[in-house]
């Protein structure tokens, strides 16, 4: 099944939710949507599921228009972040709850079911009832019951976010490759850009019910489209500043300047928006062609493998993030430093027109 969105708008009350949204889902593929809270990515999965319509905009399924089609008519199903799971019945029966409606032969919902829950590797928990059961393994009955279905459209809205750490890790890993072996359209939202990096597939950024950009994961992530999809695609969201190119260098807001070669050689004279994004900064000098950076430390957050120093200079804030301790004195002047290499280069209408090179940026953490 490929599934198109043309011109999706949804309006409640004079609000736009959805923004003229385009994009095409392919057979068997894994779509991350990845936007901050109230971005649009619910509204927009459910409008997929038939469960809401939208104010204006088609939705095709091989070509063939099913905007108005209920969702009971379409072979979707939906894992929402909450563990919804019937209390009063078994993993069994909570797996196989739809066939049964769907009116599907006893026989035919036994292998169904066994084979789902083997995939979700719950199957040695299928007599037990979900008070019984972990957070995750009642996330996987919920999965399991959604996947059972067989269904051609299966929406995932942030499925691992009340998980604790080592179970989310568990499952990032888990659903492409548990997934990967069905010909199902998935679509996984999140908040989380290192999430959306992590489970690869294809990712539609989304800010105040637009798509900024759609495409590859790993492409979308190292060539931010524009300024909004950088700082989304960034976790602490990327730093920004100021810049000008004139008389053959490009001039930061901070008075520094950069030859124009490499990934600058094609800029032209005018005013620019820097971006870098907080791990390729430095508290420590990372060798030949390092700007030094002089700023006031406003706050130092140490994680226990990482530091967060938060540094203010020429009338911007902005996060470093440095392997290991470090213990800056807050409100005192420190130097920083700045990989040129590493710069994003966006243009007055926050465009992208320059990227690290990709082997640049899979260096330190990219």
């Amino acid at each position: 099944m490929t599934l198109t969105l043309e011109n999706i708008t949804k309006t409640v009350g004079g609000v736009t939710h959805i923004d003229d949204v385009s994009m095409t889902l392919e057979p068997g593929s894994f779509n991350v949507l990845l936007g901050r809270t109230l971005a649009g990515k619910t509204t927009l999965m459910r409008i997929m599921a038939g469960l809401e319509p939208p104010s204006s905009g088609h939705i095709l399924v091989n070509g063939s228009n099913v905007t108005g089609q209920r969702v009971q008519q379409r072979k979707v199903a939906m894992v929402y972040q909450q563990f919804i799971n019937y209390p009063s019945m078994t993993v069994y029966d909570n797996i196989a709850s739809p066939l049964k409606l769907q009116g599907t032969a006893k026989a035919e919902i036994d292998k169904r079911v066994r084979s789902t829950a083997e995939l979700m590797h719950i199957e040695h928990l299928l007599d037990r009832l979900p008070q019984e059961l972990s957070g995750g393994q009642q996330q996987r009955t919920a999965m399991a019951r959604a996947m059972v279905k067989d269904c051609t459209l299966l929406l995932l809205d942030e499925p691992l976010v009340n998980l604790d750490y080592k179970l989310r890790e568990e499952l990032r890993e888990e659903i492409p490759n548990l997934l990967a072996e069905r010909d199902t359209i998935v679509v996984y939202a999140t908040t989380e850009p290192m999430e959306a990096l992590l489970l690869g597939g294809k990712c539609a950024v989304m800010h105040e019910g637009r798509v900024t950009q759609f495409g590859p994961t790993t492409r979308v992530f190292h060539n931010p489209a524009t300024v909004e999809t950088g700082l989304i695609f960034s976790d602490p969201p990327i730093n920004l500043i100021g810049a000008r190119v004139s008389n053959g260098a490009l001039e930061l807001a901070s008075d520094h300047k950069v030859a124009l070669s490499g990934h600058f050689a094609d800029l032209q004279e005018g005013n620019y928006t820097i971006g870098v994004r907080a791990n390729h900064l430095s508290v420590v000098n990372p060798g030949p062609g390092a700007i030094a950076m002089q700023g006031h430390v406003e706050l130092a957050e140490i994680t226990g493998s990482e530091t967060f120093v938060h540094v203010h200079f020429s009338d911007v804030s902005w996060v470093i993030q440095e392997e290991g301790v470090h213990n800056p004195t807050l409100g005192e002047t420190s130097t920083f430093y700045l990989d040129p290499s590493r710069l994003f280069v966006f243009d007055a209408r926050n465009r992208l027109v320059a990227a690290p090179p990709v082997e640049i940026a899979n260096g330190k953490a990219a």
